[in-house]
């Protein structure tokens, strides 16, 4: 592996959780930061130096952000070498885990098949590679960044760099975020958004604490939510927010939150062997029956109407 792509991210997220508790003190809740292999025998990185990894894919359990480092020279025999891995990606996927590859380790991401029909890059000496190997990506190739429901693709290690200033700010706001950026990245440098990949963008607008609760929302779809939790967290009335939600967003938070559920169900229909109530469950609602009727409502068929449908297309010869 390229040994920076491994450890830059995990510096900066303990420089913003340092950054976090100089603001607001013990209540920050610490960074847990874990090396994760297959076993826990030493792995040499391309320079030569041994990273021992903290614990195995079995012992790991549940993970909010995984990082994927680069691979060093062709990533294929390396990838094919590890199938252990790619379920796992995929099970940590199903359990609402955000994925981050750099480089040639996005080719982890395409061999499990998690990037079928979505938008993704690599590392340009690839390119071409990429595309032939993995014909079903949509390779952006003008992109640094591409994001595609929890999948996140970064093309070098100064695009993941400020990849993790995204998820410093998910996870602390604007300003931890921007100290973070000032201490690893002097240089002006253009921001991440214009060269950046976003399925399915949303309205840009400048109400800020609205875009902290688009964030919470996204990064806490598969949890039992109440809306007028939500609104307190966020230090407003139930009237106030949806009021504010709505007209910066042109939808109410209850029809954001669907939209999140219902696109990362459809994904999960396609992509897992996951039942309907199973699914249902993953993106946080307990009655199959309203995930159902929501489904359909939304978009004009039945999940499991749908999962036939996509599934056809996927085995259709040409």
């Amino acid at each position: 592996m390229l040994a920076t792509s491994t450890t830059l991210p995990f510096e900066m997220l303990q420089a913003a959780e340092s950054a976090a508790r100089v603001q607001g003190g013990n209540h920050v809740e610490p960074v847990l930061i874990q090396t994760v292999g297959i076993d826990k025998v030493p792995v040499k990185t391309s320079i030569g130096f041994s990273l021992t990894p903290d614990t195995t894919l079995e012992e790991v359990g549940h993970s909010d952000i995984i990082y994927l480092p680069a691979l060093w020279r062709n990533p294929r025999p390396i990838v094919k070498k590890h199938p252990q891995v790619l379920d796992w990606l995929c099970s940590a996927y199903e359990n609402g885990a955000m994925i981050s590859a750099v480089g040639t380790g996005c080719c982890f991401m395409a061999e499990a098949g998690l990037l079928n029909d979505k938008p993704a890059t690599t590392h340009w000496h690839y390119f071409d590679q990429f595309q032939r190997d993995y014909p079903r990506v949509k390779l952006k190739r003008q992109y640094f960044i591409t994001q595609a429901t929890n999948l996140y693709c970064s093309a070098s290690v100064n695009a993941m760099a400020d990849l993790t200033v995204h998820f410093v700010k998910r996870l602390y706001g604007e300003a931890i975020a921007s100290i973070v950026e000032r201490n690893f990245s002097h240089e002006i440098r253009r921001s991440y958004e214009n060269t950046s990949y976003f399925e399915g963008s949303t309205k840009q607008h400048p109400d800020e604490d609205i875009v902290q609760a688009q964030i919470w929302l996204q990064d806490n779809y598969n949890r039992q939510i109440n809306l007028s939790e939500v609104a307190t967290r966020f230090d407003m009335s139930v009237r106030t927010f949806n009021r504010r939600f709505k007209n910066a967003t042109e939808q109410t938070p209850l029809q954001y939150l669907q939209r999140i559920r219902i696109e990362i169900a459809k994904d999960l229909l396609q992509t897992s062997n996951l039942n309907v109530s199973e699914v249902a469950d993953k993106i946080g609602y307990q009655d199959v029956g309203y995930f159902t009727a929501l489904f359909v409502k939304l978009l004009a068929t039945s999940p499991r109407e749908y999962r036939a449908t996509v599934r056809a297309k996927l085995f259709s010869a040409d």
